[in-house]
């Protein structure tokens, strides 16, 4: 996918053992991630963040307004605080009412664009918004956190460590919309812009922007700073369920585009030769924070708590084995993976993550990879003998399962009417199979060669006579030409676990302390540990960060 020769690297780990779902499900945030690489951009620009309006009352209610230019173009944040009743407040889509909302807006919005924007992000959904408005989202309050850390700064104290390292942040996001939605501009008004034209840009910075709101809010409401260390480790929570989930299927190129970036990455970094006694150093303080992460990472979920007890468990010896004997022979890093196999799948993509850090003038570039101008294309040229050599060649793992065995199909995806959000429902249990989204994409494949055997001529012939095998055909095709664009597992089975999924796309977004509330939806923090809107300048570093950092 890159045009230019670059720096020597190992050849890249196969799709065939990356883009199974138990391995996507155990990823980690890198420096590649959206929001690292947005706040690394924006630290270049010597972004400067201004707070315009703060008309928010004694109660910490009313609008504030956040500005900023950003390549050469101008934003503006306008974030809503309004008073919500505790029983209006929940995590679900369900939800019409919220702690906290905003519109990330292209410009400086005048004293009518303001006034519709406060009048209208409220309602969310049930409102309709403009071209000018790039961004949609709301927040609700961690409850316990953020009232203990006002009511601690009203009496000149700062928050309990405990508390803050348990929960990590004051608000919640519950959703970040974008692309259309809702009359919201579509991506082709920034996608050619500087920095925002990267894959959910326009959405990082939203989430770090909002991040700020919540802590200029409690101490608004506190009268008094929070120690700056204690805001740092506050990042923005969020909660995501099953309408994620499906973006990866449906957006195979992108899908790409994201896996040949990092593991491009992770072929450079293992490439080379020898360590400087700085990277070893370095290496040996992002051993330590990942204990330290591990330790003050707690989740109640049992499949979750038991891969991280896992991790717990493992990463000692891993540690161990940065040792001076290993880490000064040739390729030491590569050495390193080799070796890895002998840990849990989890720790592996740990390890992985790790690596990627103090490489940043060998790897950053690779982020302008990360959207992919290419689209799925049908040939229907192709002879269906070739068509029916790649099935075999990439599609093993979907020709394998018996779909008319009710545990390889036991679920179907479909779009909620009410909410027009994803779901997943019991095949066997639940109406509604016959409105299935295109999500089985093993069990059409499997059908597409049944039905190729034998045939001879071009797929457009076939596909004439088959026209319900074009779906498949096409993504046969774009696999072939782009390896890691098909997550290689039976969506549909009863033993799928769509958190997998949810946690690959977070991790690219930069979310950390993954905190599985079911296998469909969880919540995370971002920006944990990240500069603060006046500290873009320092860009400290906060890979997994640590309430001790």
């Amino acid at each position: 996918m890159f045009d230019e020769p670059g720096p020597p690297q190992t050849p890249l780990r196969p799709p065939s053992q990356v883009m199974r779902l138990r391995r996507m499900g155990a990823a980690f945030p890198t420096r590649l991630s959206f929001l690292p690489t947005l706040l690394r951009q924006m630290a270049a620009e010597r972004t400067r963040i201004d707070r315009s309006l703060w008309a928010i009352d004694a109660q910490g209610f009313g609008h504030a307004l956040y500005t900023l230019t950003l390549g050469g173009h101008r934003y503006s944040l306008v974030a809503v605080s309004t008073d919500l009743h505790p029983d209006q407040r929940t995590d679900r889509v369900i939800a019409t009412a919220w702690d906290t909302s905003y519109v990330l807006y292209d410009g400086l919005p005048d004293t009518a664009e303001l006034a519709r924007i406060v009048a209208s992000a409220p309602l969310q959904e049930a409102a309709r918004f403009t071209p000018r408005d790039l961004i949609l989202s709301r927040a609700n309050k961690s409850v316990r956190l953020f009232d203990h850390v006002t009511a601690s700064l009203r009496t000149g104290h700062q928050p309990d460590p405990a508390l803050v390292r348990s929960t990590g942040y004051l608000m919640r996001t519950t959703a970040v919309y974008g692309n259309g939605k809702f009359g919201l501009a579509d991506r082709a008004r920034i996608d050619s812009r500087p920095v925002l034209s990267g894959p959910f840009m326009a959405e990082m910075l939203t989430v770090w922007l909002i991040r700020n709101f919540t802590h200029d809010l409690a101490e608004h409401l506190g009268g008094a700073p929070l120690d700056r260390t204690t805001k740092r480790y506050l990042g923005i929570g969020n909660a995501t369920g099953l309408g994620m989930a499906p973006f990866l299927v449906a957006h195979p190129l992108l899908l790409d585009a994201w896996m040949q970036v990092r593991e491009t990455a992770l072929a450079r970094v293992r490439a080379l030769e020898s360590l400087t006694f700085d990277q070893i150093d370095r290496l040996y303080v992002l051993t330590a924070r990942a204990a330290q992460h591990l330790a003050e990472w707690q989740v109640p979920d049992a499949i979750a708590a038991d891969r991280l007890t896992a991790v717990r468990t493992e990463w000692p010896a891993v540690a161990a084995s940065l040792a001076p004997d290993l880490l000064s022979q040739p390729h030491p890093l590569d050495a390193l993976m080799r070796s890895a196999d002998r840990w849990s799948v989890d720790t592996q993509e740990l390890l992985a993550a790790m690596l990627l850090e103090p490489f940043g003038p060998l790897i950053d570039g690779l982020t302008d990879c990360m959207a992919s101008p290419f689209t799925p294309t049908l040939d229907p040229a192709m002879p269906c003998e070739t068509l029916l050599s790649l099935v075999a060649r990439d599609w093993d793992w979907a020709l394998a399962p018996d779909y008319d065995n009710r545990a390889h199909s036991a679920r179907f995806w479909y779009v909620s009417e009410e909410k027009l959000e994803p779901r997943l429902g019991q095949r066997y249990e639940e109406p509604g199979a016959d409105r299935e989204s295109p999500l089985d994409i093993a069990r059409r494949v499997q059908s597409l060669a049944a039905a190729l055997a034998g045939q001879g001529g071009t797929v457009s012939r076939f596909l004439a006579s088959h026209p319900e095998h074009r779906f498949a055909a096409r993504r046969v095709q774009t696999l072939a030409r782009h390896p890691f664009a098909e997550i290689r597992d039976n969506l549909i089975a009863a033993d799928c676990l769509p958190i997998d999924m949810l946690r690959c796309k977070l991790a690219f977004f930069g979310a950390a302390r993954f905190d599985p509330r079911s296998d469909r939806w969880t919540r995370i923090t971002l920006a944990q540990g990240a500069p603060l809107a006046d500290e873009l300048d320092l860009t400290p570093d906060w890979w997994l960060a640590t309430f001790a950092a």
